[in-house]
């Protein structure tokens, strides 16, 4: 096959495949998002964050176009890549232009039954209509369950210049939108332009917003661009006393031993006022902190708080969580199919009931190596040794068996500390309890001294 034919197959085949434009991306720079058309763009960062995460796509040439404009059918395609988890709020919509064998169809039903997207009157769908940057934010806001809390027009009298140019269709969805951080505008962050076509760009720029508020990525977008943003607090403090309810996106609960220690990121809920009335900490900032163990139940103790990218010292804690279960509790056993699972709570669990099904994958990412320090005070030397060892023999034992020849000296660490941590709680824990946590109610902070930003 000669070069031509090479490279029509290669467009052939990402027609059928890929998620912003049927095209296929044919090198691995591309696939980290080194395109040479987008070195030094506005958008940069979060079109190479995309790409890594299978999200969006580049050309055969090595280009990302990210002037050209995106159908629907590309849209539906991004969102169920950006959102595989989205709860499917409504039956299937048939839309009478979208055959089975239309190379999205999949994608754009799973956007019409999870709220992102819905068709026009008489069934149809317009898969090959670009779509306007208006659309692509009431899309978003639908889909996430977005509403504004404040009042929908001045909302946007105070964030647009162009305001008026807003749809009647969009004003609440684009409200809530710019609640939320989810608008950008480049070059000008005043004007929406809402019902300009949406660029490859844009429409990364926006799923990147609602990826970082929904505690999926770090933010990416320079705040200068994102509509709201720009109100957030430079300087004042957050007195003490604030409380700041937060989100754990990554599990509905967490469930962890008694004695245990946890690594943990928590999404603050909704924004947070300093004394002169500004936001300081606005909604889908990231509070950083470990879960500890205290008078025998659990506390979340928070040393930081990352805004728009900016990392401040926090000190604030949420209330002492003693809420148990029985490892044997029937109700607990229906819990865990949601729940994040600390290293500890694991061990308590497989030892005591034998369910083996409790692997690397639930266990709270960071839990390890705290767990194996608090579930080892005051063991045996030996014991904890031994099971250290086990647990770094379990990793390279992984790549002996199965081939595996990327386990790294860090995994292979992190199996020690795992194997100290389960034979410490199993000598430990004689009670067969954990500790049941609910995130949105447990876990809201208060603030021990002032927040200065």
């Amino acid at each position: 096959m000669n070069q031509k034919s090479t490279t029509a197959l290669l467009v052939a085949l990402g027609m059928a495949t890929s998620s912003l434009a049927p095209l296929a991306v044919p090198s691995a720079a591309m696939a980290q998002g080194m395109f040479s058309d987008v070195q030094g763009s506005w958008a940069q960062s979060c079109i190479s964050e995309l790409t890594q995460r299978g999200i969006i796509s580049g050309y055969p040439d090595g280009s990302f176009r990210p002037n050209n404009p995106v159908t629907r059918a590309e849209f539906a395609s991004m969102v169920g890549k950006a959102f595989p988890n989205a709860a499917r709020v409504r039956a299937a919509s048939r839309f009478v232009d979208v055959p089975s064998n239309f190379w999205a169809y999949n994608a754009i039903t799973f956007a019409s039954q999870t709220g992102f997207l819905s068709g026009y009157p008489g069934g149809v769908f317009n898969p090959a209509q670009n779509i306007p940057r208006a659309q692509v934010l009431v899309s978003l806001a639908s889909g996430l369950n977005y509403s504004p809390t404040q009042p929908v027009n001045a909302t946007l009298t105070n964030y647009f210049a162009d305001a008026s140019a807003i749809p009647g269709y969009a004003e609440t969805g684009i409200a809530a939108a710019t609640e939320r951080r989810l608008v950008v505008n480049y070059p000008d962050v005043r004007y929406l332009n809402p019902n300009q076509l949406a660029s490859r760009a844009e429409v990364s720029a926006f799923l990147c917003q609602a990826l970082t508020q929904t505690g999926q990525i770090p933010s990416v977008i320079s705040s200068q661009y994102v509509a709201g943003a720009a109100t957030v607090a430079q300087q004042g403090q957050v007195t003490a006393g604030t409380r700041i309810p937060v989100n754990y996106t990554a599990a509905e609960q967490i469930v962890i031993a008694p004695d245990e220690a946890a690594e943990l990121t928590l999404i603050v809920a909704s924004d947070i006022r300093n004394s002169q009335g500004e936001v300081a900490i606005p909604t889908g900032s990231q509070v950083m902190g470990q879960l500890v163990p205290v008078n025998g139940g659990s506390q979340f103790v928070a040393r930081s708080v990352v805004i728009n990218g900016r990392q401040y010292a926090l000190n604030a804690t949420s209330g002492v969580i003693t809420t148990r279960k029985n490892v044997r509790d029937p109700n607990l056993t229906r819990i865990l199919g949601s729940a994040a699972l600390g290293s500890g709570a694991a061990a308590i669990i497989g030892g005591v009931t034998g369910n083996r099904q409790i692997t690397g994958g639930n266990v709270l990412l960071g839990g390890a190596v705290a767990g194996a320090v608090t579930a080892n005070q005051g063991r045996n030397v030996g014991k904890a040794i031994r099971d250290a060892a086990i647990g770094a023999a379990l990793g390279a034992g992984v790549a002996g068996i199965t081939g595996d020849r990327t386990i790294t000296p860090k995994e292979a660490l992190t199996g020690a500390a795992l194997g100290a941590a389960v034979g410490g709680t199993l000598d430990r824990s004689t009670t067969g309890e954990v500790i049941v946590i609910d995130p949105a109610t447990d876990l809201t902070l208060t603030v021990n001294s002032p927040v200065s930003l």
